[in-house]
């Protein structure tokens, strides 16, 4: 890798943006059209989501070399503990409390995800799993977005059941800055390679794969 770690990011999410037809449930949510048992399993499937991106995001900061990547992950294991709490509203708004949530049967295509980070956390250089994380962000956060706006509008839930989406669909406080200067220390320290490229695409395509999975059911 030659370009600075800015290019990259930008390369990154230029080249990995979803197509706008891409996801086959967000526009359902966001136009009142997914059914009631979609969301349930869009609560339950995060459920397990969460806890383990937040394990995953662990591993990798006891990976890191640079404390400064290290503290990121960690931030980001941090960010999905103040999400759980935020999920389990919007379960009880979809209708499941904590048994069902217990009892409920995953779905692959919805857990290829986060299999895929949890593989990243052991495997992945974590200057390329930085990078590859990083580039996704905007596409969730955006997906995030519209699934907060169609939940108030067509569904009645309030703030409390939009709030898991709503928290991820702000934006960071500090942007991309953490993220680029910790890429870039990992680039200058030789520790770079082209598979962060990859990393994210797969990332990317597992997503789809979560979203889409859910559609069958909307």
């Amino acid at each position: 890798m030659t370009a600075s770690a800015r290019e990259l990011l930008e390369n990154a999410r230029k080249d990995l943006a979803p197509g706008e037809h891409e996801n086959r449930l967000v526009p359902l949510i966001a136009d009142g059209k997914a059914s009631r048992k979609a969301l349930a399993a869009l609560a339950a499937e995060q459920h397990r989501i969460i806890v383990s991106d937040w394990r995953s995001f662990l591993v990798l900061a006891s990976r890191c070399a640079d404390p400064a990547a290290g503290a990121f992950f960690s931030g980001l294991a941090a960010g999905e503990g103040l999400a759980l709490d935020n999920l389990r509203k919007f379960a009880v708004a979809a209708g499941l409390d904590e048994q069902a949530l217990r009892d409920y049967k995953p779905l692959a295509g919805c857990q290829a995800y986060p299999s895929y980070l949890a593989w990243l956390a052991l495997n992945g250089e974590p200057t390329d799993v930085t990078l590859a994380v990083v580039a996704n962000f905007a596409a969730w956060g955006n997906y995030c977005k519209a699934v907060a706006a169609g939940l108030r509008q067509h569904y009645g839930f309030d703030d409390d059941g939009c709030s898991f989406f709503d928290f991820f669909a702000a934006p960071a406080p500090d942007g991309d800055e953490p993220a680029i200067a910790i890429v870039q220390a990992g680039l200058d320290a030789g520790r770079g390679t082209e598979a962060a490229f990859e990393y994210g695409r797969l990332i990317q395509s597992y997503e789809l794969m979560f979203w889409n999975t859910l559609a069958e059911l909307a």
